[in-house]
């Protein structure tokens, strides 16, 4: 017996409705902000907070349930100390449908990013 399959529409392989990229701005200010605002750096700590604070990203953006969508989140913390420090990333890329949002954390002892990629998955 054969049942009919409900197709999802999408407009050449983008998704009908578009990433809620303020949303997820919003996530990582509010989820960063809350976590590091009085934390001074120690590299233990913040090596576990890192991972923390990605796995809470995820699970706010998944919330979102936002279709369709590959959700990868990568945190940094390092300590500020009078140096520069470059961050690259690079993958297989549709800009017709990925995205990304990034947030960038200071305060007196430590620097922070978080970046979140959406991937349209077809």
């Amino acid at each position: 017996m054969w049942e009919p399959v409900e197709a999802i529409e999408t407009d050449g392989g983008c998704p009908s409705r578009p990433f809620p990229a303020a949303a997820v701005d919003d996530i990582l200010r509010d989820v960063v902000g809350s976590y590091l605002r009085e934390q001074p750096y120690e590299p233990a700590r913040c090596r576990d907070m890192a991972k923390d604070i990605a796995e809470v990203i995820k699970a706010r953006v998944k919330d979102l349930v936002i279709p369709r969508y590959k959700i990868v989140v990568v945190t940094y913390i390092g300590q500020l100390n009078e140096q520069s420090m470059q961050i690259g990333s690079r993958c297989l890329w549709d800009p017709a449908s990925d995205t990304f949002s990034s947030y960038v954390f200071k305060n007196t002892s430590l620097f922070a990013l978080a970046n979140v990629y959406a991937v349209y998955f077809e």
